[in-house]
């Protein structure tokens, strides 16, 4: 019996004696098959030749990404906090040497995550730092190993430690999750956001889709949903789902003129 991880999307499953006919989540419309089929590989496979990466996104953000790139290829960040540490969004690969680097920043409290693309191995996370996973209900469909440590929410925020929210702001999918981090960016606050919001290349711009690889929009109803949902909301930062993928001021105008360039395009 093993926990199989899909090689496109990351996801670890439940245990199995053979790996399963196929991926939900890759079958989906906003992923995709490789176009050489599914395949299948184990934690322990993985980690004989990758290995995490770890930078400083941030004060008291640390990133952890996988090298060489598997999967989607985001990071993950470790949102150091006083109360204990978040694991925001995740990432595939867990190993000693990585276990050993969140010790030595105090472990992990919790991890909260974006959106199904990135719950990769959350279950194994969790498991190695005797953790709690917070998902939002909307995307309970998703999880392909369940676990009593997930704790499924249904609201439209979800308040944690030392004034942490989650905000279920939908988009990208129903259950589509930011995280408000009122002490980030200087106490101006910041916004961590996976790809629910995605940072472009014009860093004075973000932008919002159904499916990125698909080229899916969304509509305007889920576009006006977003911003209001973030309206109560005060922050000068938005971490993205990618290495350096930041807006480092200006965040909150960044993506009301982001969404109204956005309203104006598909009209």
């Amino acid at each position: 019996m093993k926990n199989f991880i899909c090689v496109q999307c990351g996801t670890q499953f439940a245990e199995t004696p053979a790996p399963p006919s196929g991926c939900p989540i890759c079958q989906d419309e906003r992923q995709f098959v490789r176009h050489e089929g599914q395949k299948w590989t184990t934690l322990a496979k993985l980690a004989a030749d990758h290995r995490n990466r770890f930078e400083n996104e941030g004060p008291h953000l640390l990133g952890i990404g996988t090298e060489p790139e598997f999967a989607i290829g985001q990071r993950a960040l470790l949102l150091q906090s006083p109360s204990g540490n978040l694991l925001w969004d995740c990432v595939t690969l867990l190993d000693d040497r990585t276990a050993a680097e969140m010790e030595a920043r105090g472990g992990i409290r919790a991890i909260a995550i974006s959106h199904p693309h990135y719950y990769s191995s959350m279950v194994e996370w969790a498991e190695r730092f005797n953790a709690q996973i917070f998902l939002h209900a909307q995307d309970r469909q998703w999880v392909m190993r369940d676990s009593p440590r997930i704790q499924f929410w249904e609201e439209t925020s979800l308040p944690l430690w030392d004034s942490l929210t989650l905000v279920n702001c939908g988009g990208h999918f129903e259950g589509g999750t930011v995280l408000h981090w009122p002490a980030g960016a200087s106490s101006k606050g910041a916004l961590l956001t996976g790809d629910v919001i995605q940072v472009v290349q014009d860093r004075r711009y973000v932008s919002f889709m159904r499916s990125y690889p698909n080229l899916i929009p969304l509509s305007p109803a889920a576009i006006h949903r977003i911003l209001e949902t973030l309206g109560p909301f005060a922050f000068d930062q938005i971490y993205g789902a990618w290495w350096n993928a930041n807006v480092l001021s200006d965040a909150k105008a960044a993506i009301e003129r982001s969404a109204q360039r956005y309203l104006r395009a598909i009209n």
